[in-house]
């Protein structure tokens, strides 16, 4: 049986990039829980390819090879900084080129950056329902990090690590049909 692909998708329109840290963690993690295959597409990379063309037909070679992994992923983490309190406007226009029925039935784990907690829920007032119109299936754990959760573009918060962990081993069970193990407990203090 093939190795399951791990799709990664970050709408950061700049490098480096907090968005891109935080879905290469949830990515890197859920391939170490199911021994699938990690990838990463950030929009910062992928732009000149995918940002030129108006519709399917005009996708040059390597953006239709960006579009391919994004239509054959086994499950997509798809985040995005905010932007005008929702995501950015390029990870919108990789969706309006993917294929509408090829995300059908596929999980998707979502998460977002931002500078404030005030845009803690765009994952669920934005991107869910973006990713509900390809009828993929968004797991029930989203993740939302601000500036104060990264040092140098690394994530620094046990918070997120749970959360992280938690979203992980969702997808993890939605996958395999078995509960995963976590490699070590992950300890949260709770601040009240």
């Amino acid at each position: 049986m093939a190795p399951l692909r791990i799709l990664g998708l970050s709408g950061n329109v700049t490098q480096p990039s907090r968005t891109a840290a935080l879905v290469a963690s949830v990515v890197e993690r859920l391939a170490e829980l199911t021994g699938g295959e990690g990838d990463l597409v950030e929009l910062a990379d992928a732009a000149p390819h995918i940002l030129t063309a108006l519709t399917r037909a005009t996708v040059g070679e390597k953006g239709e090879a960006i579009l391919r992994r994004v239509e054959t992923a086994d499950l997509l983490v798809v985040g995005s900084p905010v932007y005008r309190a929702s995501y950015t406007g390029a990870l919108k226009h990789l969706f309006d080129l993917v294929d509408f029925n090829a995300l059908a039935g596929k999980p998707a784990i979502l998460a977002a950056t931002g500078g404030s907690p005030l845009h803690g829920l765009v994952t669920d007032h934005q991107l869910r329902p973006l990713l509900s119109f390809f009828r993929a299936l968004t797991l029930p754990t989203t993740l939302y990090a601000v500036e104060a959760d990264f040092t140098d573009y690394r994530l620094n918060s046990p918070a997120i690590a749970a959360r992280i962990e938690r979203a992980a081993q969702e997808a993890a069970l939605f996958l395999t049909g078995t509960p995963a193990r976590a490699a070590q407990p992950v300890a949260v203090a709770l601040h009240r």
